[in-house]
């Protein structure tokens, strides 16, 4: 087990800003756009432009993106 590390609020924005440029690099190279994502994944607009922009999101909403897209949740997180 580790501990977190001493920058922890850097650290936990630089992965959640890598989540959602994958997000985006996806919905991208499958050629949708944002309305097109959050009304196929019945979530509100705002989400995923937050989700995009790598503020805080929800494991559940990303299970939804990731299904819509037709992508493992796991490729989110690589």
């Amino acid at each position: 087990m580790r501990d977190l590390p001493d920058d922890e609020a850097q650290w936990s924005a630089d992965r959640l800003r890598a989540i959602g440029d994958r997000v985006r690099a996806e919905r991208l190279r499958q050629n949708l756009t944002q309305d097109q994502l959050w009304q196929a994944a019945r979530i509100d607009r705002r989400t995923v432009q937050n989700i995009e922009s790598g503020r805080e999101m929800k494991v559940g909403t990303l299970l939804r993106i990731a299904w819509v897209l037709e992508i493992s949740p796991a490729d989110l997180w690589d």
